[in-house]
């Protein structure tokens, strides 16, 4: 049978001892300590000796596990007792260090000291008893992991040495000759024949179907799969990856039947009865990989679970058909050895072609290019799309490059055990990254079917966290396909249940999944709290926006808050026992955290202060925006430029801030004019004030106001003063006021000035003789240029 077989029948059995386990823990049936001590001193007599085979090891430590179990089930029956009646103790007080206690509470204090004593001697002999327990278990699994490495770093014969191939020889010729024989002399056997012959309607049924179901199933699986490919009708995905099932049912059908044909002719015996049982397995084998091959490489982008170009993909399915068929050729070859007992060089000799031809295909299968998405393919479109898929399998396929090499080279140097070690578990290990693989396009079919939506375009966490279960749900498969034991992973299992202690409290998982079904609980009552505030209660009242989004941020940190309290409480775990990792962390916030702690007291003073709120217009360090969310730690917002900043909170309450529209949107502008002087300044004023009066967003009360500010340099100054209804418009008044500043004063006639000056030139004499100095100098200068020039122009004669 072969490591991946095992490997399913392992985790069968892993199911099975949790199930048992977890039955022992329901049941709680009494423990004799009389049977525990005779199995465990017989235990440790086994494994001083060091004798016993690898079954009867693990026999035994199944038994050992078993009783262990029972143990921890028996430590923790009577715990709620005990912390109850440890309680009802505290309450009593301690002892008076002088003077007598009352008579009565003495009585009291002596009956329940006599019944926690009375509770407590079954469970501590509980913990001794799990304690040896517990050693015995490690001992067997440090003697059997022991002979895991001896037998693969044995150095064995070589499968290169010329004088073991003849030996070899004979012994493959010899069995092959002895089923041969088997079968010719049943076949001649008249009462076998005359039992054919009664069988033969049946034989003829059950050939022709095998050989139909052979030869035509698998062509029909894939006509099946080619129809629903050409369909647009969501979760069609599910429905073909339904349908190309068939190509391993169908061909597997036909196994079955030829093998029952096979059988119904009473000609076979006990070899051919060793193989042909197995047939059906191998053929299963052989066709799942095949399949795995197919759904992994196929010629259709839309079904390839890797985004490789269709070349790749072809080769890709000629090295992983052939690594099929070799690995279903080498448990044949077990089987052989295992029913004619050959000797160690001759098992030598005769695996050694299998894995050099096996490690070969395994490296030409991960040099298989897989550098980018093929051209035209929807994988190509998307930036990110199977880019982790491709990375994963060009590093998967650099280890089995390196495996090819290796496992055949220690295998010829006479490590046979460690280069099977490496090969088989490899191409094991490939085929379950491709189950995995399709499985997960599987999920995604199965997302759109229910949700009509594609997982790739929905972009949801959805079929991401599926597919993630689904990668640690093959973890245990990994691990028994490379030699983990099935006690290794209930020992994992027995460990996790186990749980860890935290101060003097045991946190199991099942204390775990309290904890987290309370606290998702108290999170949902939180949010649909806060939903009701947001949408019906609040609305209702006159708080304004700002309040209501202060009330419902606190009811959620509250909400949150609580609901972890009383999930850690239910969960069993002692709030008391975390006074030194709270005061610890303390320490951690006076030194590394203060700023962040600066930043959530504010953000809590903001959220009751309400200083700012959503939607304001505030300026702060000289930053004008809109507030957008207001959180513990920091406030967004949004600038006049349309680009985020987020401040910390703590900025808000140790500094200044403006804020425009705090409580109503009412603001004043103020719009600077400049006349030539000469104007009519009383004119001016007029009609400054006409405008501003004249503008819907101006309000009369209190009324706008013009100001005749002064005298400057180039103008006089006015300006307009208007209180608007709404500020957040200010920017738009301004320019529609100026507008029509400019068109009244040009119908007035009044000159808009701009900055003159007048030059004055004193001694002008002087400035024009400076200004002739240079002109009488220019021929010199302007003579080499000349003469530079004239000789470039007549370059081409001299020369």
């Amino acid at each position: 049978m072969s490591r991946l077989a095992r490997a399913l029948a392992a985790l069968v059995l892993g199911l099975m001892v949790w199930t048992g386990a977890a039955l022992a823990q329901d049941t709680a049936i009494a423990i004799d300590y009389d049977a525990w001590t005779g199995l465990a001193n017989r235990a440790e007599e086994v494994v001083e000796a060091g004798r016993a085979s690898d079954e009867a090891f693990e026999t035994l430590r199944a038994e050992l596990a078993g009783w262990r179990d029972r143990f921890l089930v028996a430590q923790e029956a009577s715990l709620p007792r005990i912390a109850t009646l440890q309680a009802q103790l505290d309450a009593l007080g301690p002892v008076p260090e002088t003077g007598p206690e009352p008579q009565e509470i003495s009585d009291r204090r002596r009956e329940l000291a006599e019944q926690l004593s009375r509770l407590r001697a079954p469970v501590q002999r509980a913990e001794e008893a799990y304690t040896r327990a517990d050693g015995l278990i490690g001992a067997i699994d440090a003697l059997i992991r022991a002979r895991q490495t001896d037998a693969l770093l044995t150095l064995g014969p070589s499968p290169l040495n010329p004088a073991h191939w003849a030996a070899a020889y004979d012994d493959l010729a010899s069995s092959l000759r002895r089923s041969w024989q088997e079968l010719t002399r049943n076949a001649a056997s008249p009462a076998l024949q005359a039992e054919a012959r009664v069988n033969l309607p049946v034989i003829l049924l059950q050939l022709g179907l095998g050989i139909m179901l052979l030869a035509r199933g698998q062509g029909w699986a894939r006509a099946a799969v080619s129809r629903l490919r050409g369909r647009t009708r969501r979760g069609m995905g599910v429905w073909r990856f339904l349908a190309s099932l068939g190509q391993i049912l169908l061909p597997l059908g036909g196994i079955y039947a030829l093998s029952a044909a096979a059988f119904d002719t009473g000609m076979i015996g006990p070899r051919w009865t060793l193989l042909l049982e197995q047939v059906p397995f191998w053929a299963g084998v052989l066709l799942g990989i095949r399949w795995l091959a197919d759904q992994a490489f196929h010629p259709n982008d839309d079904i390839a679970a890797l985004p490789l170009a269709a070349e790749d993909r072809a080769e890709a399915r000629r090295w992983a058909n052939g690594l099929a068929v070799l690995f279903v050729a080498k448990d044949v070859l077990e089987a052989l050895i295992r029913f004619d007992s050959y000797p160690h060089e001759t098992v030598a000799v005769a695996n050694f072609p299998l894995l050099v031809l096996s490690g070969y295909l395994l490296f030409r299968l991960g040099r298989v290019r897989n550098a980018a998405a093929m051209a035209g393919t929807a994988a190509a479109t998307l930036p990110d799309a199977g880019q982790f898929r491709l990375r994963f399998a060009r590093l998967m396929g650099r280890a089995a490059m390196i495996v090819g090499v290796a496992g055949p080279v220690m295998a010829a140097i006479g490590y046979a055990g460690a280069g099977e070690a490496l090969v088989y578990p490899a191409i094991e290990t490939l085929a379950l990254i491709g189950l995995v693989l399709i499985l997960q396009q599987l999920l995604n079919a199965l997302y759109h079917l229910f949700t009509g939506q594609h997982p790739d375009e929905d972009e949801t966490l959805l079929p991401v966290l599926a597919g993630f279960l689904l990668t640690l749900a093959a973890l245990p498969f990994l691990a028994l396909i490379w030699g983990a034991r099935v006690a290794d992973l209930t020992e994992l299992w027995t460990t996790f249940r186990e749980g860890f202690v935290i101060g003097e409290t045991r946190f199991s998982p099942s204390d775990l999944l309290v904890v987290i079904v309370v606290f998702v609980v108290g999170y949902m009552l939180t949010r649909l709290l806060q939903g009701a505030l947001r949408t019906s209660v609040l609305p209702k009242t006159r708080i304004d926006q700002g309040g209501q989004n202060a009330i419902v941020s606190g009811v959620g940190y509250v909400g949150m808050f609580a609901a972890a309290v009383i999930a850690i409480t239910a969960g069993g775990l002692d709030l008391s026992s975390l006074a030194i990792v709270a005061g610890a962390l303390s320490v951690g916030i006076g030194f590394g955290l203060q700023n962040i702690v600066s930043n959530f007291v504010s953000g809590i003073i903001l959220l009751i202060e309400r200083p700012i709120s959503e939607g304001d217009w505030i300026e702060v360090g000289g930053l004008h925006g809109i507030v957008k969310n207001i959180s513990v730690r920091s406030t967004r917002i949004e600038t006049f430029d349309r680009y985020d900043v987020i401040i910390p909170n703590a900025d808000f309450v140790s500094g200044q801030v403006s804020n425009y529209t705090r409580g109503n949107v009412l603001g004043r502008i103020v719009v600077p004019v400049g006349v030539a002087y000469g104007s009519d300044t009383r004119k001016v004023e007029k009609i400054l004030l006409d405008i501003a009066r004249q503008h819907d967003m101006v309000l009369m009360n209190p009324a706008p106001a013009v100001d005749f500010v002064g005298f400057g340099a180039d103008s006089l100054d006015f300006r307009i003063r208007a209180v608007l209804r709404d500020i957040n418009y200010g920017l738009s008044v301004r320019t529609e006021m100026r507008h029509q500043i400019v068109e009244r004063f040009a119908e007035a006639g009044i000159e808009i000035p701009f900055a003159q000056r007048d030059v004055w030139l004193r001694n002008p004499e002087a400035l024009a003789g400076l200004m002739t100095a240079p002109r009488a100098a220019e021929p010199e200068g302007g003579g080499e240029e000349g003469g530079a020039g004239d000789a470039a122009a007549k370059g081409g004669q001299t020369t």
